[in-house]
Formats: C-alpha cells, sequence, structure tokens
C-alpha cells in the first residue's frame, strides 16, 4: 500500500494528531457498542450458530486480536478508499499519492522567504528553480518596459506593462504544462493581435474586470496556481531614461554624451550607459513589495539585464530605503555573460557596484557569479563571460557552476542556480 509512507510520521504533516483523534473515536464508538451488544447477548436467546460467529469456541484475549485486527484492517481500507476518491481530482500530474503532496507543501511551506528582484528573462529561470525549495517566495517586478506588446498595452490601456509579470507567473505556476504554455502562446497574425501574447492580454482582462492592475495579478495567479507572490515595485507608471557617453569614452568619465528615454531604446551597442533614472522620480512603492523586502529572509537581485531589468527597482525610494533598512541576507546574482549595449568588459564586481552606486550605499556585497566557461559563445560583439576582476575587499564573491550547458545562449540554469543559493543561505545559518 504506497499510501502507507514513512513519510506520514515526519513531524509537521499535522497529519498524525487526526489519525490519533479518529482511532480514538472509532475506538469509544467500538466500546459503547459492544457494551450494548453484550447487553443484548445477555438477556437474549440465540441459535446454535452465534456461538461460531462470536468466536467463543477461542479464549477472550485471541477474540480480541481477531476483531480489533479485521476493524484496523477495514479502517485503512476505507481511509485509502476516501483518499483516492475525494483527493483525486486535487492531484497535480506526477504526484505519486497525497501524504507525497501534502508532505511537498509542508515542506516548502517550511522553507526560506525570498524575496527577488528584477525582471526580463533572469528573473523567471531564478524563480521557477527557488519554487522547488520553498513556496514563501516573492518576486518584485520592474514596471518600466514600454516594448513589444506590453508596451503597446501600456500605451492604449493605461496599465503596468504585463509582460515581466507574464514570464513570473508562467515560472511560479503549478498549473499543467498546456496551461502554461498557453499563458505563454504570442499570436503572429492579425492586424490587433499579432505581436501580443495571450497571458498580456489574460494580465490586461483582469485588471479589467477587476479594477486594478494588482488585483488582476492576484487574480491571475490564482488561475495558474502560483507558488508564491508577484508583485510590482510601484504602482506608478514611469520612464526610464539613461544618460550615456560616448564610446570613445567609458563610463567612468562621467561625460554625458546624450539622453535616452524609454526601457526598450536603452541598449545600444554605440554607447556606454553613465547611469539610469525614472521619470518622473517615484517615491511611492507598492505596499506588499516593502512588506516582502523586510519580511524577507534572503533578499535576491538578479540576474537579469543589469540596467533594464533589476536597477529600475531600485530606483523606487521607498524600495531602496527598505533594502537599506531590512535585516535580510542580501545576494546579488551576476550574468554570466555580459550585453550589449549595457554590460560590454564588465567584470562580476563591475555588475554589483553599478547597483550599490544607483542605491548610494553598499547594499549588496554578497555576489554570486558562474565559473562554468566551458560552452562558445555566440559571434556577437558585447558578449563575453563575465568573470572576477581584481579582488580589492569590497564583495564577498560566491562562485557555482549555474550554466545551463543544454541552451545555445549564456543562461542560468534554473536548477543549479536554486541549489547554489540555498546552498549560500544554508552556509549563512551555521
Amino acid at each position: 500500500m504506497s499510501w502507507l509512507n514513512k513519510k506520514l510520521l515526519y513531524p509537521g504533516l499535522y497529519i498524525k494528531r487526526w489519525l490519533l483523534l479518529l482511532i480514538l473515536g472509532i475506538t469509544t464508538i467500538s466500546l459503547g457498542f459492544a457494551y450494548l451488544l453484550r447487553q443484548l447477548y445477555i438477556q437474549g436467546t440465540y441459535p446454535f450458530v452465534f456461538y461460531y460467529l462470536t468466536l467463543q469456541f477461542l479464549p477472550r484475549w485471541m477474540r480480541a486480536l481477531v476483531f480489533a485486527s479485521a476493524g484496523t484492517v477495514m479502517v485503512v481500507v476505507a481511509i485509502i478508499q476516501l483518499n483516492r476518491t475525494i483527493l483525486a481530482p486535487y492531484m497535480r500530474p506526477g504526484q505519486e499519492n497525497v501524504v507525497e503532496a501534502i508532505y511537498q507543501h509542508q515542506q516548502l511551506g517550511r522553507g526560506p522567504r525570498i524575496t527577488a528582484l528584477g525582471g526580463g528573462t533572469g528573473l523567471p529561470v531564478l524563480l521557477s528553480g527557488l519554487k522547488q525549495h520553498t513556496s514563501n517566495l516573492s518576486a518584485i517586478v520592474t514596471v518600466a518596459d514600454d516594448g513589444g506588446s506590453s508596451g503597446r498595452l501600456r500605451q492604449e490601456l493605461g496599465i503596468l506593462p504585463p509582460g515581466d509579470f507574464r514570464n513570473c507567473i508562467a515560472a511560479l505556476s503549478e498549473a499543467e504544462l498546456l496551461t502554461t504554455r498557453l499563458f505563454q502562446y504570442r499570436f503572429n497574425r492579425g492586424s490587433g493581435l499579432n505581436g501580443h501574447s495571450f497571458g498580456n492580454l489574460f494580465i490586461a482582462s483582469m485588471a479589467g474586470v477587476t479594477g486594478s492592475f494588482e488585483q488582476g495579478l492576484l487574480e491571475a495567479s490564482r488561475v495558474l496556481a502560483v507558488r508564491g507572490r508577484v508583485l510590482p515595485s510601484t504602482l506608478d507608471l514611469v520612464t526610464l531614461i539613461a544618460d550615456v557617453v560616448s564610446p570613445q569614452g567609458t563610463a567612468r568619465e562621467q561625460v554625458i554624451w546624450k539622453r535616452i528615454e524609454g526601457e526598450s531604446k536603452i541598449p545600444q551597442p554605440e554607447h556606454h550607459i553613465l547611469r539610469v533614472y525614472l521619470d518622473p522620480p517615484v517615491k511611492r512603492a507598492y505596499p506588499e513589495a516593502l512588506r516582502a523586502i523586510l519580511e524577507a529572509d534572503l533578499i535576491i537581485a538578479g540576474p537579469g539585464s543589469l540596467y533594464t531589468s533589476v536597477i529600475p527597482n531600485l530606483l523606487v525610494e521607498e524600495i531602496a530605503q527598505a533594502l537599506q533598512i531590512s535585516p535580510a541576507r542580501k545576494l546579488y546574482v551576476c550574468n554570466i555573460a555580459t550585453q550589449p549595449g549595457e554590460t560590454e568588459g564588465y567584470t562580476v564586481q563591475d555588475h554589483v557596484q553599478a547597483i550599490n552606486d544607483h542605491l548610494g550605499h553598499r547594499v549588496f556585497t554578497d555576489v554570486l557569479y558562474n565559473t562554468n566557461w566551458g560552452l562558445p559563445l555566440p559571434k556577437q560583439s558585447g558578449v563575453g563571460w563575465v568573470k572576477p576582476g581584481p579582488d580589492n575587499g569590497r564583495y564577498r564573491l560566491i562562485g557555482a557552476d549555474c550554466l545551463d550547458e543544454s541552451n545555445i545562449e549564456p543562461r542560468h540554469n534554473p536548477a543549479k542556480l536554486a541549489k547554489a543559493v540555498i546552498a549560500y543561505l544554508s552556509s549563512q545559518d551555521k
């Protein structure tokens, strides 16, 4: 019987106490029923066959053992069949049994409280790995996206850009694969739908039905059975602006060459980014995002495009203040490769230094970087492995193999990255 799993006896499942109460209740009922039967047996006269039905040819202790064993078997079979009948519709594909599902749910519920800040394609990779270790996840997503489907919906409907939120919801979803694929489906024809993803339209529709973008996110998360929370850094509509320097100079020369407006227009190979900021400047953060930062055990920035996905979250004044006062451990997950138009030639230290420069103080001092440089890089100008530079003692560098070797692009492997993050957190607890 696979239901009789040893995990049933593990502490913290809140099953043994109710099984004990069930057995105690059945025993009490049986005792009362036994008193009634004994009284009826004494007072009445019954056919000779009752002599064998009541096992009077056996000693009393043996009768008790036989009846107790038969009752136990019936109770166990009944519980198994009830579980299969009642809970079967709620079992996810691949789960072996009810105990396994309950054990996994309880274990993930006791996992560390992790808050991750970012956007783009990097944050969903981190979340899809971490959801196997904890359900106490909060993803704080940038709202500066203005390109593609998200930009069109933002301009036409006046809502926050849904694209990065869609990716994070899909990454944290426990729904069936087909449902997740539907959420990520992108239309490739039609004058109105071409370029839009179903998930973006779904979130926009939810925002319209519920009356607010944040409530629409919550309902979309429920539909896809999201393990954790996906939160905007702010509810204000903002534009990301970059000051850049000429290609002949460097970002360290502090000479502004030109100003670029719009997150989708910033990554360009012919310049170096000096700084980015929000227009208009944003003070107010989304309250639940602040709560997630202040209650976290671990706060992670990255991976993702440094200037257009990670840093924009940190430019919200209340987010920056919460990061400074939060007692949580703070870890920056560095990108695996440099990004054309943003971080050409950057070392590991250059990445985290850019973050702390925008915050105005050193918040992130622990940095996780990839040590596997065994795959050929794309033949594209500005793409190179991100490696540690000269050690000045300002940062604690933690190296780990995080490379997804099955991808032709230099990206993190979700399982490897999550394992490295959990190992870092565990080492800090000792």
